[in-house]
């Protein structure tokens, strides 16, 4: 199996989950700035909501996507208000012919003093964990 982790942030908070679960797959984290260019079996997409919607710079990055490339989408990500962007990013995904796995991780941001320190070190512990499950189920 192979992997790559992508993320978008405003804040830092989902670069650090991004870090933590690309740790567990022995894989660097990259910002969404940086495309797909190896075939991956597993892409962990990491992501927000800002202004009730995921950036445009997502919906970008997502489009980008090459179907042949890349066999599936995890969808990760933390959240002030509102929580799973995924049916968002499946929305996206659907569009390029990119399937979504149904499992997903997501917690609490901070955001303007809510949620204050949040992702916190067990939030990254539980996403670290999330991602090697993922990892463990795939290569069993």
């Amino acid at each position: 199996m192979t992997y790559a982790v992508r993320y978008y942030t405003k804040t830092g908070n989902t670069k650090r989950l991004a870090e933590a679960m690309a740790r567990e797959l022995g894989v660097e984290a990259l910002p969404i700035s940086a495309p797909v260019e190896e075939k991956v079996d597993l892409l962990f997409l990491g992501n927000s909501y800002y202004a009730f919607n995921i950036d445009p710079e997502v919906k970008e990055f997502i489009k980008s996507l090459d179907k042949e490339k890349v066999g599936q989408i995890v969808n990760f990500g933390s959240a002030a208000m509102l929580n799973s962007t995924y049916k968002k990013v499946k929305a996206e995904a659907d569009k390029v012919g990119v399937p979504m796995m149904e499992k997903e991780f997501h917690c609490k941001g901070e955001f303007k003093g809510i949620h204050k320190g949040r992702p916190n070190a067990e939030d990254v512990q539980a996403a670290a964990a999330f991602a090697k499950a993922i990892k463990e189920a795939q290569e069993a």
